[in-house]
């Protein structure tokens, strides 16, 4: 887009402090999403960060200067950031049990495709005259924004947070309206009680973790002081390995080098031979279609083969990958009109590392994390991994044109080292979390923190009636009365 370049004259730093505006708004919105989605709603919450979003993104559009460029996608960056809190964790509590999984394995395919049709908007449009070339582009993703935030609105309530705020009538009604059951069947159907008397035990093991906490603390229920403990639980002697999990599974996602291919893939294809706007741009775009071919039989055989062989097999890949490209950047990098094989083969290595990857941190960063925690541990725990995949996004975004504009190869070495620590801790310190109970959870970790929550959990589903409402229907219809 040369209206872009020549409009604003950025340097590498200003490039890099522009692309990582986005990363540092969104590592803001992502902790402070869910203060706001439990005092409020869901919906509401999603609804705003939507908002936000199209400002950010309007800013972008009618920029006047670098400024408001930098401004916009700061402010996009806090939208975006809340979003990625948000909507899984919405999707998590209407979903059915059954389904949850696939749909969290899911949020990568979508992600994925959306950066593939961002790319190749951008590639369309960059010939346009004038500044359209690139205000176009910037445009379109308010359409997104706004569908999202008006598209909400039409959904049910979370019957989670109803219940957890105590609003049990209505989050029956709620339940029954996204399970499509009938006002006549809403107190027949023993499914639809069972699930909503599940989501009470859920509550309740919640709060009473959070109440023993606080008392023990001498702290009030709802306090600052209160939610304060609730994030140095994380750092516990029984979760701090499990935090240490979810903190650098999105550390290596990251420094795996993925973004840096997606967000400076033209600048990075340059550096391997490419010559010519197209040539660079069509191969740059070639790697957000790789990696949407490669997530979807990680989707099928993610949990037929375990994360652990996906996450070692995937580091060692993209390990020699990056290794192979900056040994052919360092030899040939100075003249590869000569060496047209050599720029072939590091191409190559892109691709390779882009299907690596896609099958392997793609979508194990976003389940794992999820994993590893208790559940009264859970939504913190998901919320610490979120952001530092935010704060690494970020330092990706703002270091990768510094490292360029020094050296391409020593750029891909770090990959190379970071993907080959991934390797290490990936074999020595994850554990396998397919298909694994609580119990065994706490084994692999020597830690009790799922047990003691398994074993309040049976006693909160006894006070209920919740283990009485399902001997009483799976029992023959006539031994209901027993007369």
């Amino acid at each position: 887009m040369k209206d872009f370049v020549q409009r604003w004259h950025l340097s590498a730093w200003e490039t890099g402090l522009m692309t990582a505006m986005l990363e540092l708004g969104s590592l803001a919105g992502a902790l402070t999403a869910g203060i706001f989605a439990d005092k409020y709603s869901r919906r509401q919450s999603i609804f705003s960060a939507c908002a936000v979003f199209c400002i950010g993104s309007a800013l972008q559009f009618g920029a006047q200067s670098s400024d408001h460029l930098i401004f916009g996608r700061g402010i996009g960056g806090l939208g975006v950031g809340a979003l990625s809190m948000l909507s899984p964790l919405y999707m998590a509590e209407i979903s059915p049990p059954e389904v949850r999984g696939s749909l969290m394995a899911l949020e990568q395919l979508a992600i994925v495709i959306g950066a593939v049709l961002g790319f190749w908007t951008g590639f369309f449009t960059r010939d346009n005259p004038g500044s359209a070339c690139w205000r176009i582009p910037l445009g379109i993703q308010l359409i997104p924004g706004i569908l999202l935030g008006l598209g909400c609105m039409a959904l049910p309530p979370s019957p989670r947070l109803l219940v957890q705020q105590g609003r049990i009538e209505e989050a029956l009604r709620s339940l029954a309206k996204l399970r499509l059951r009938s006002r006549a069947e809403v107190e027949s159907d023993p499914l639809l009680q069972i699930e909503l008397l599940e989501m009470q035990v859920e509550a309740t093991l919640i709060e009473q973790t959070s109440t023993a906490d606080s008392s023990a603390q001498g702290a009030k229920l709802g306090s600052f002081r209160t939610e304060l403990q609730g994030w140095k639980r994380l750092l516990s002697p029984k979760l701090r390995a499990r935090t240490f999990i979810g903190i650098t599974m999105m550390f290596f996602q990251q420094w795996s080098g993925i973004n840096a291919l997606l967000y400076y893939g033209p600048t990075l294809m340059r550096s391997l031979g490419l010559q010519g706007d197209a040539a660079t741009l069509i191969s740059a775009g070639g790697v957000g279609i790789v990696q949407f071919l490669a997530v979807l039989p990680a989707i099928a055989f993610i949990d037929r083969l375990g994360r652990r062989p996906l996450l070692r097999g995937g580091s060692l890949a993209m390990a020699i990958s990056h290794l192979l490209i900056a040994l052919l950047v360092w030899q040939f990098g100075g003249d590869w009109t000569a060496h047209a094989f050599a720029a072939r083969v590091s191409l190559a290595c892109v691709y390779a590392f882009t299907a690596a990857y896609g099958v392997s941190y793609g979508p194990i960063g976003w389940i794992l994390p999820s994993e590893v925690f208790p559940l009264s541990a859970r939504s913190k725990g998901v919320a610490l991994s979120t952001a530092s995949n935010w704060l690494n996004n970020f330092l990706i975004g703002l270091l990768t044109p510094v490292f360029m504009e020094r050296s391409a190869s020593a750029t891909f070495f770090i990959f190379a080292v970071a993907c080959s620590l991934g390797y290490v801790w990936s074999t020595y310190s994850v554990p396998e979390t397919a298909n694994v109970s609580l119990e065994e959870m706490d084994a692999v970790f020597g830690s009790s923190a799922g047990q003691e929550d398994l074993a309040l959990r049976h006693q909160i589903e006894a006070d209920l009636g919740l283990h009485d409402l399902v001997l009483r229907w799976s029992l023959p219809s006539g031994a209901h009365d027993p007369a």
